[in-house]
């Protein structure tokens, strides 16, 4: 499966965004998707992800109550609504299909996306 990552860009603090990861190959609704960030000079890091129906989703504590998770298995797109956002949200965002067994995990996930960079100025 291929996905394809988007809606990146630069924002003010306290500004939200939207990013869709769009899938081609292969149906999403095959697998649990996941967000993942990686800052520059750190490791990449869980964001929130979502079961293969959409009913279960689980977010990293620092972007709890800011950031929502959500699938249309229909138009084969996850999505990332970022609200609230911080200078420390600064990072290029990835998308991933996973078929292990845990969601915050990297190396649970198979596929991932390019990436999209986003931006929050102070």
């Amino acid at each position: 499966v291929q996905l394809q990552a988007s809606g990146g860009g630069l924002v003010q603090a306290g500004g939200s965004l939207r990013l869709s990861c769009a899938a081609s190959g292969r149906t999403l609704s095959s697998y649990g998707m996941g967000w993942f960030r990686q800052a520059p000079g750190k490791e990449r890091e869980f964001v929130a992800a979502i079961s293969r129906s959409g009913g279960l989703t689980y977010s990293a504590d620092s972007v709890k109550g800011r950031f929502t998770i959500s699938r249309d298995n229909a138009k084969n797109t996850v999505y990332l609504q970022m609200n609230s956002l911080k200078p420390e949200d600064t990072a290029v965002y990835y998308c991933a299909a996973k078929t292990g067994t845990d969601y915050t995990m990297t190396r649970d996930y198979v596929y991932w996306g390019q990436g999209t960079l986003v931006t929050v100025s102070s």
